[in-house]
C-alpha cells in the first residue's frame, strides 16, 4: 500500500485501495444515469453494499428521478452493508459525448457530491476517479478539473473535513498527483 498524500492542510489525502472499504459518511458512486448497478466502481459499490442500495436507487426511479439521475447531478442513499452509512451516487460525463461539456459536467459531480455531504451533515466523503474508466476521461484531464472543483467547493463547504481520492492502482494515483492543481 503506497504512503497517502495529502492537500489543503489535510483536507484531502490520496490513497491507492477500496473504495468499498473506506469508513466515511459517505463514498461516491461513479453512476450510470440509471442508478440501477453496472459495472466498475458502480457494480462494487452495489454488490458490496448489498440489496438496500439497489432498493433505494428504484424507489428514486419511482419517484423523483423517473428519466434517471443527469449527469453532473448527485443524488444520496443509503450505504448498505458499507462501511460508509451514505452512497452518493454521481453520472460523469462520457468523454467526447458533451459537446466540450465534459470538463464543467466532470466538476459538477464533484462540487454537487461535496455539497450533498455538507448538507446532509457529512463531514467526511471518498471519490473514485469518476469518468476515467470506461467513460474514457482522460486520468491526467480530469486531475486537473476534479482538483480544481474539490478546492472551490471545500472552500464553500467547511463543514466538509476529510476528501478522500481512492485510487484503484498505484499508477491512477500517480497520474493524479502529477497533473493535480490543488495548489497552483
Amino acid at each position: 500500500m503506497n504512503t497517502p498524500s495529502n492537500f489543503l492542510d489535510g483536507r484531502v489525502v490520496l490513497l491507492v485501495g477500496d473504495i468499498t472499504e473506506q469508513d466515511v459518511d459517505a463514498v461516491v458512486n461513479a453512476a450510470n444515469s440509471t442508478l440501477l448497478g453496472g459495472g466498475g466502481v458502480d457494480g462494487a459499490i452495489h454488490r458490496q453494499g448489498g440489496p438496500a442500495i439497489l432498493d433505494a436507487c428504484r424507489d428514486l426511479r419511482a419517484g423523483q428521478l423517473h428519466d434517471g439521475l443527469p449527469t453532473g447531478e448527485a443524488i444520496i442513499t443509503t450505504g448498505g452493508k458499507l462501511p460508509a452509512r451514505h452512497v452518493i451516487h454521481t453520472v460523469g460525463p462520457v468523454y467526447g459525448r458533451a459537446d466540450g461539456g465534459e470538463a464543467s459536467l466532470l466538476a459538477a459531480c464533484y462540487r454537487n457530491s461535496i455539497h450533498l455531504a455538507a448538507k446532509h451533515g457529512l463531514t467526511s466523503i471518498a471519490f473514485p476517479a469518476i469518468s476515467t474508466g470506461v467513460y474514457g476521461y482522460p486520468p491526467a484531464l480530469a486531475a486537473a478539473v476534479a482538483s480544481r472543483a474539490i478546492a472551490g467547493a471545500l472552500q464553500v463547504d467547511s463543514s466538509i473535513q476529510q476528501v478522500r481520492l481512492v485510487f484503484f492502482d498505484p499508477l491512477q494515483m500517480q497520474t493524479f498527483l502529477i497533473h493535480q492543481q490543488f495548489e497552483v
